[in-house]
């Protein structure tokens, strides 16, 4: 019995996030430069996006590029821009074969505007498939996610739309750009960092975490597998004590 049919699909996160990392380190390793550590991880994209719909996940969230990554080299960049163009091209067909509906966060609009097209024209062209929502967080920041909520907010105030004192943790979840996407229950980190890197900060209050020491390029089915077992076999208790879970 492989770990897949381990998995009590009656007990599947709804959302998985991923925190993509590990592509320059196992591109360093292979004395490679740090690129074809990016052209590398592709396939462990097609892989996780794969599982997660076999399973019946119903939304997938992977950190892309964030706002941070615009410091890296230039030629770096350069590279990720390319990169994102062709990946968005090539799997769109796979995409629309495999019901699954593409979404962006993030400040998208700093994108080059070769890639704000294309991936413009693969979520419209993906809108209506139903099957998973996979989302790109691109030029993706929590803190400044946050901040623009913070703004809005601010400004219906200021329109008389609202009154401060209306202001909740709902009417803030629904002014970030993950609006109408549910809470990630749980939250994949490869590469072995400890940290969560300005990303789903509002979001994953309570989701459950898992670090792997698996570089990402190096991520497939059977890991996805692994850390949705791991979840199924954690207490969620949100602030609560085992026993009332229990009843």
């Amino acid at each position: 019995m492989n770990l897949k049919d381990n998995i009590d699909l009656a007990k599947l996160p709804r959302h998985i996030a991923i925190i993509m990392d590990g592509n320059g380190r196992w591109a360093r390793k292979r004395g490679n430069i740090r690129v074809f550590g990016h052209q590398s991880a592709i396939q462990a994209v097609r892989e996780s996006a794969e599982a997660a719909a076999e399973l019946g996940v119903e939304y997938l969230t992977l950190f892309a590029f964030s706002t941070e990554n615009w410091s890296r080299p230039k030629m770096e960049v350069e590279a990720l821009m390319r990169l994102l163009v062709q990946t968005i091209r090539q799997e769109t067909h796979t995409l629309m074969e495999n019901d699954i509906r593409l979404h962006a966060i993030g400040n998208v609009g700093q994108l080059p505007p070769k890639c704000q097209r294309e991936l413009a024209e693969a979520i419209d062209l993906t809108r209506n498939n139903q099957r998973m929502t996979l989302t790109l967080a691109l030029s993706y920041g929590s803190r400044y996610d946050i901040t623009q909520a913070v703004k809005k907010l601010v400004e219906q105030a200021l329109q008389g739309q609202i009154l401060p004192a209306d202001i909740n943790e709902e009417l803030l979840s629904n002014a970030l750009s993950t609006a109408g996407i549910p809470e990630p229950e749980l939250l994949i980190r490869t590469s072995g960092e400890y940290r969560i890197s300005n990303f789903l900060l509002w979001e994953i209050a309570y989701s459950e975490i898992y670090f792997t020491p698996k570089l990402w390029p190096d991520f497939r089915k059977e890991d996805l597998y692994e850390a949705i077992l791991d979840y199924q076999g954690r207490e969620r208790r949100f602030g609560k004590i085992s026993e009332q879970i229990s009843k």
